[in-house]
């Protein structure tokens, strides 16, 4: 029987919310070149598929975050699947904003946290953790106490690890990119020889360019 990590990252490769160009590569907002592009919000048109990440992102928060009171989603990749986490588990659900409304209360949280609840996070990806820290800190000054955070997928950048563990934000995955490259070779999606360069994106994805990997 497959693990659960690498039957996830074949869901995924095979609807295409990732996608793998070593060899033309992806420009990010940032300006990074990247390897991959992932869009877990094709998920949810796929039924089965939707269910299978409800049920076991459900699963980690009930093994690990049992004492969760409140699920909150990070806009706007997580809002749905988080909202079908909270309905499955019989919690409140709020949504995280990146940024204020620029209008009304100026909410970055929609929804309600009482102070002193416990409060779980549900990502859809996690890449340097910047913006999932944003989010935990967010629901913190808003009273809640965050007791973890579970996602779909993480590219496990140092970077993140690092950011995750200062913070002292428990981060646990479905999936993530070392089960994907192993996905990748065994349904022949990418050449084995393509693993070496997605290694060293993964280890240095700001400076990473694919002229030095494919020489």
């Amino acid at each position: 029987m497959k693990k659960l990590d690498l039957l996830l990252a074949e869901k995924l490769l095979k609807i295409s919310a990732i996608k793998l160009q070593p060899d033309n590569p992806f420009t990010w907002a940032s300006g990074w070149n990247s390897p991959i592009y992932t869009d877990n919000r094709k998920t949810l048109s796929y039924p089965e598929l939707r269910n299978f990440i409800k049920v076991e992102l459900s699963r980690l928060i009930l093994e690990n975050f049992g004492d969760a009171e409140v699920v909150a989603g990070v806009a706007t990749g997580a809002i749905a699947q988080g909202a079908l986490v909270a309905d499955t588990l019989g919690l409140p659900f709020v949504y995280i904003r990146s940024t204020p409304k620029d209008h009304g209360l100026e909410n970055l949280i929609e929804g309600n946290i009482k102070p002193g609840q416990k409060v779980v996070i549900v990502e859809d990806l996690v890449s340097t953790g910047k913006s999932s820290l944003k989010a935990a800190q967010a629901v913190a000054d808003a009273g809640g106490e965050v007791v973890g955070m579970v996602a779909i997928f993480t590219y496990e950048f140092p970077i993140a690890t690092k950011a995750f563990e200062k913070a002292g934000v428990k981060l646990l995955t479905i999936s993530n990119y070392s089960s994907m490259i192993k996905a990748a070779i065994a349904t022949n999606y990418i050449k084995e020889s393509d693993e070496k360069a997605l290694q060293k994106w993964r280890e240095d994805p700001a400076h990473w360019t694919p002229d030095l990997d494919f020489e």
